[in-house]
Parts: structure tokens; C-alpha cells; sequence
């Protein structure tokens, strides 16, 4: 996969929990997880763009993890998604 393979997916990772976002009810708890999933979600596209400028190894190296961690993070609030019955695991299919 090349680099701008991964910028592209990283956006669309990004657009799709926006989308999905818009499918949280308004609840308290949704609310919060809307939050949550948005600020992790649409940062792992912007981190990548960030690590791209990169002016060193080590500071490439530094800002994927920060990836990694950012998508990790939107992992964990998908799951919770999915485990605390908001939205169905079929929903997030496309995401996962």
C-alpha cells in the first residue's frame, strides 16, 4: 500500500464515523460516545497527514503512534458501541 493509499483510507476512516456519529441517539451516554468516537475517528487522518511532514525518522516514527493510538482509542469506542447495544454490529461492519 502506498502513502497515498493510506491518506485516502485514513480520510474515509475518518468520514465514516462521522457518518456513523449521526446514528447515535441523543441520549446521555450517546452523547458522550458521539464525542469520544469523533475526536479519536477524525484524528487518525490528520496524525497521518501530520506524520507525512515528518522532518525525521523518530518524528515519523513518533506521530504514527500517535495513529495508532487514535485508531485504537476508536476501536475501543466502536466496541463499546456494539457491547452496550446502541448500534448494531452490522452498522459498523464497513468501519471495523
Amino acid at each position: 500500500m502506498g502513502k497515498d493509499e493510506l491518506l485516502r483510507r485514513t480520510k474515509e476512516f475518518g468520514l465514516s464515523v462521522i457518518r456513523l456519529s449521526r446514528a447515535i441517539p441523543n441520549t446521555p451516554e450517546g452523547r458522550v460516545i458521539r464525542y469520544q468516537i469523533l475526536k479519536s475517528g477524525t484524528s487518525v487522518g490528520a496524525n497521518y497527514r501530520a506524520a507525512r511532514r515528518a522532518k525525521s525518522l523518530a518524528d515519523f516514527i513518533s506521530k504514527m503512534g500517535i495513529v495508532e493510538e487514535e485508531t485504537d482509542e476508536t476501536m475501543y469506542w466502536l466496541e463499546m458501541i456494539v457491547e452496550a447495544d446502541i448500534i448494531s454490529k452490522d452498522m459498523i461492519s464497513g468501519i471495523y
